[in-house]
């Protein structure tokens, strides 16, 4: 057996040392820790006790990413080259009460706003197509005042493979929006980080879509993948290690806001 930890992020390294202690595999809820710090402690608990570390970036196995993976490793957009994040939404109701914030934008307990909530999907994903982020900066602010932690990030990164990236994400703005758009030397993808809308491939011979929806359980291909390496066959793709890179590309993003709090 393996222990889901569903908790805000200020208890999972807590919660993963405990489990590690105790002899079992650790599925841990993301974003995977406040910090890069806790997730090394995290990760080295976990070897330590000679346990996995699972992490739950599902997208790395929903049929809809899958299917973007693949057509990059077939070349369709042929080299990728850059790639732009967009993610901008209203401000929810709940945020505008200020005596009764939801933990999602109290910083002490989620490790920053709806930035590390949400963005932590992307940029995920994205380090499964593209590789591991080797160089990264950002601006965090709030804009809004509406709660303490970030409510507008902007941020510019590169990969180990040379292909660079930008985004912006603003959650006090008068619509919502949501794209991810990869450019490559022979065409781009374009598609949602959080909606179903058909993915498109977008070429000089022109445009292909793709429609792939969600399953009914949203987690169930990464657990496969968890039982199927305690199993001793194919590894989970989704591990401490690869959450961590994700965990630090974001802190290096709004770094800025909180040394300056």
């Amino acid at each position: 057996d393996a222990v889901y930890i569903a908790t805000p992020p200020n208890v999972h390294k807590a919660y993963t040392e405990q489990v590690a202690a105790a002899g079992k595999p650790v599925y841990v809820e993301k974003p995977m820790a406040l910090n890069l710090a806790e997730c090394q402690e995290m990760i080295a608990a976990c070897d330590a006790a000679g346990v996995p570390l699972f992490v739950a970036y599902y997208r790395r196995r929903l049929p809809r990413f899958l299917k973007i993976k693949e057509l990059l490793d077939t070349g369709a957009i042929g080299a990728a080259r850059f790639v732009t994040v967009s993610l901008h939404q209203t401000a929810r109701p709940a945020h505008r009460v200020a005596e009764d914030l939801p933990w999602r934008v109290q910083p002490e307990i989620a490790g920053g706003g709806i930035f590390v909530d949400l963005a932590a999907h992307t940029l995920d994903y994205l380090d499964y197509f593209l590789g591991p982020v080797s160089e990264v900066a950002g601006f965090g602010g709030n804009q809004a005042k509406l709660y303490p932690a970030e409510d507008t990030v902007t941020g510019s990164w590169r990969y180990a493979s040379g292909v660079q990236g930008a985004g912006a994400w603003c959650f006090d703005s008068y619509t919502n929006a949501d794209e991810t758009r990869i450019v490559g030397t022979q065409g781009e993808l374009v598609f949602s980080s959080f909606g179903e809308e058909p993915v498109r491939l977008i070429t000089a011979a022109g445009t292909q879509e793709f429609a792939i929806p969600h399953p009914p359980h949203i987690q169930q291909s990464l657990i496969q993948t968890m039982v199927d390496q305690l199993n001793g066959q194919s590894a989970c793709p989704s591990t401490g290690v690869s959450a961590a890179r994700t965990t630090w590309v974001m802190e290096q993003m709004i770094a800025n806001y909180y040394r300056n709090k």
